[in-house]
């Protein structure tokens, strides 16, 4: 055990600015960032815009597009923020660990009802109507991907948070592929017929997303999200262990990347890349492009110090829950109109929606911004 000598007080950890930027950076396109590509796709014509702006629409079944990769880039980050900060809890005094526990606890509840919140799931109004209401929500999944991996964290060992991902990995292939339940499953990856489908018209209590059979963020899938957060906790700690061997860890970092995305579509042959129902392979090729992201970002900022650009995410990032909600309760589109309606009506056609976008983004990011400047950061 090593003792601390007087007067000297240990390094602090390094607050790594690429984690925030790029976590601003995957907000960004829920500001209303994807919409520039077909904007400017309309004016220029290059195919370089038509191609991002296919990219910036979810699958519509099996497949990956750019677009899936926001929700579970974001859970991931939330992993590799536990990981770099987080210990067992036993290594805390006891009212320290009792109070880290609360707050986790609180933490899950309040993005339980913030999702609600999001969905605006309190359906035909109040009185409200429990089974109108949609409990299911993207905030729901984060709030629980992260409590049960900062769980494993603080009561597990390392090693058996890697048997859990591994095992929550074949397991849910093994499930999908060979359980029947209610004439649900056995192998059946379509919207009706997966046995998720079985899960949330039992279990999940209200509605689902437009009365589907299937919920998007649906009882079942919340378990594979749990590896999205455990490989950013895997991350995080081998990032904040070898912060000082920067070239040794850009490249591991490069091949576990490269390795999940490889693994990912190779399982995609037998076990579909499927987003709604979250199977393993898309857990596997959504970490893999997470951790190369990371690497970039890490890369430009942290190593070389390419920090002007990265800080104009950063503002971003450090308020993102305040982004998310407000993407649903504002009307940024009404607001920017209100803004530069002027503006818009006397520009050429083509470039009404670049104003119009470009002033929904302008307006949501400077609101941000004198938020970072007074230090006021909404955090759950």
């Amino acid at each position: 055990m090593t003792q601390q000598v007087a007067g000297v007080q240990p390094p602090k950890k390094k607050r790594l600015l690429s984690i925030d930027a790029l976590r601003g950076f995957d907000m960004f396109w829920i500001l209303g960032g994807e919409k520039l590509f077909l904007a400017f796709f309309v004016i220029t014509g290059w195919s370089f815009f038509h191609f991002w702006a296919k990219q910036m629409e979810h699958s519509t079944w099996h497949g990956f597009t750019a677009y899936d990769l926001i929700f579970p880039l974001f859970i991931f980050l939330s992993g590799v923020s536990l990981g770099i900060a987080a210990k067992p809890l036993s290594t805390y005094p006891p009212e320290k660990a009792k109070a880290t526990l609360h707050h986790g606890i609180k933490r899950l509840a309040l993005l339980l009802l913030f999702g609600v919140i999001y969905n605006h799931a309190w359906g035909r109004g109040l009185p409200v109507n429990i089974d109108d209401v949609r409990f299911a929500s993207v905030l729901g999944r984060i709030g629980i991907s992260w409590f049960v991996a900062a769980l494993l964290v603080w009561y597990v060992s390392e090693k058996t948070q890697w048997f859990v991902a591994g095992g929550i990995l074949i397991g849910y292939w093994l499930l999908l592929e060979f359980v029947t339940l209610g004439g649900y499953g056995g192998g059946n990856f379509t919207a009706e017929g997966a046995i998720n489908v079985w899960f949330d018209q039992h279990l999940l209590p209200g509605t689902t997303y437009r009365n589907l059979p299937l919920d998007p963020e649906g009882l079942l899938s919340n378990v594979t999200s749990i590896v999205n957060a455990l490989i950013g906790v895997f991350v995080g700690r081998f990032m904040i262990n070898n912060i000082q061997q920067s070239k040794k860890l850009i490249i591991t970092l490069l091949l576990i990347g490269c390795g999940c995305i490889a693994l990912g579509y190779l399982w995609d042959i037998v076990f579909p890349i499927n987003k709604t129902l979250w199977t393993s392979s898309f857990v596997l090729v959504t970490t893999g492009y997470s951790i190369l992201l990371l690497t970039l970002f890490y890369l430009l900022i942290d190593v070389i110090g390419l920090t002007t650009w990265a800080k104009f995410f950063a503002v971003i990032g450090t308020n993102s829950i305040i982004v998310y909600l407000a993407s649903s309760l504002i009307n940024w589109k009404y607001t920017s109109t209100s803004l530069f309606g002027g503006l818009i009506k006397v520009a050429p056609a083509g470039w009404q929606d670049v104003i119009l976008f470009g002033g929904m983004l302008l307006i949501q990011w400077l609101i941000l911004y004198w938020l970072y400047c007074r230090k006021i950061f909404i955090k759950v």
